[in-house]
């Protein structure tokens, strides 16, 4: 699969002095060494998207089983045990945080 990325100055990513943009180890790609924010300019994370994303792959979560081998079945009842052991909470979204992210039900 391949990414594309545009800029108006071809040498963009390489001479901004605050880019953190790097052509890539492997061919047509590109590496930011930060954090990147779309649709807003202040991400508190490696990558915030503030709107709809559509992926037209596939999505690999750390708790993905391809990533994973030697699954097997627990004992549940033991699970059981230790999920009654867990601290459950409710909680709200902080009105400045719920704003910004466009959550309307807090």
């Amino acid at each position: 699969q391949k990414t594309f990325f545009q800029a108006s100055n071809p040498g963009q990513f390489e001479s901004d002095g605050e880019a953190l943009w790097q052509r890539g180890h492997v061919p047509e790609s590109i590496a930011c060494h930060g954090r990147v924010g779309i649709n807003t300019d202040a991400p508190d994370e490696a990558l915030v998207v503030c709107g709809n994303a559509k992926v037209m792959g596939r999505v690999m979560y750390p708790s993905d089983s391809r990533a994973k081998q030697n699954i097997r079945e627990v004992d549940t009842n033991e699970q059981l045990r230790r999920i009654t052991q867990m601290r459950l909470v409710e909680y709200d979204y902080k009105p400045e945080f719920a704003s910004v992210m466009g959550i309307k039900d807090t």
